[in-house]
């Protein structure tokens, strides 16, 4: 069977894997504040040749229940050009901070995200791993490595192996410019081809508004390009929290 365009080949992928490459995802950070409240809004849209399109949104509210966990739910879309707009799935995030800021070289977190699709057949997404983060000066690091599994689904599935990274430059609290990269290799234990892989990079800027009365608005805007022939040409995804 010919494959048309490389997005084509990322939904046979991930149809046979179960593992979900959501154009709305994000590089999460290890650090937590506890009292913090903050209102997120995520979109992604990733495109092919051809106008394929695979487009996803969330909305959560999350909290900072102590100086080492954070918790947030979210509620979640999807827009595919073969299949057309609908409700996802329901998410519920919660990370936790493993290490006091600073005191050390690397700041280490672990994130667990469940998942409960709106098709049964995909049974409950889990994901879970570190997070690490570290500072040269103005620049910060960040790496995550997840692995992720679907329970319960009515295809078997195996545990998947994804990374997220980024590198900013803390220029201005207004505006930090850098770079962000996320990937999915396929199983943990047996990695896909690398052609089989799905790899993006790009260029991303970051910054947070103060809007009064301890309220602020935090933003992160990234433009990917593939790079693996199974990933999509492009993907424009962002990310706005209100926080207070």
């Amino acid at each position: 069977m010919k494959l048309t365009t490389p997005l084509c080949a990322v939904g046979c992928l991930l149809t046979a894997s179960h593992v979900l490459a959501e154009p709305a995802d994000y590089v999460a950070t290890p650090i937590v504040e506890a009292g913090e409240r903050e209102i997120d809004f995520k979109v992604g849209r990733a495109a092919g040749a051809g106008g394929a399109h695979d487009a996803a949104a969330s909305l959560g509210f999350g909290y900072g229940a102590s100086e080492r966990w954070f918790t947030e739910v979210y509620v979640k879309y999807k827009d595919q050009s073969s299949a057309g707009s609908k409700f996802d799935a329901v998410e519920w995030e919660n990370k936790l901070q493993l290490t006091e800021t600073g005191k050390y070289p690397v700041d280490l977190g672990v994130l667990l995200e469940i998942e409960h699709p709106q098709d049964h057949a995909e049974g409950w997404e889990v994901r879970w791993g570190p997070l690490l983060q570290t500072e040269f000066g103005k620049w910060q690091l960040n790496l995550n490595l997840f692995l992720q599994r679907n329970y319960r689904a009515e295809q078997p599935s195996t545990i998947q192996f994804l990374y997220q990274w980024q590198s900013k430059y803390r220029w201005r609290k207004e505006l930090e410019f850098g770079i962000q990269g996320f990937g999915e290799t396929g199983s943990w234990h047996d990695w896909l081809p690398r052609d089989e892989q799905n790899h993006r990079i790009g260029p991303a800027l970051f910054g947070k508004f103060g809007i009064g009365g301890g309220r602020q608005l935090e933003y992160n805007v990234a433009w990917l390009f593939g790079a693996s022939r199974a990933a999509p040409a492009h993907t424009l995804r962002a990310q706005l929290e209100f926080e207070f």
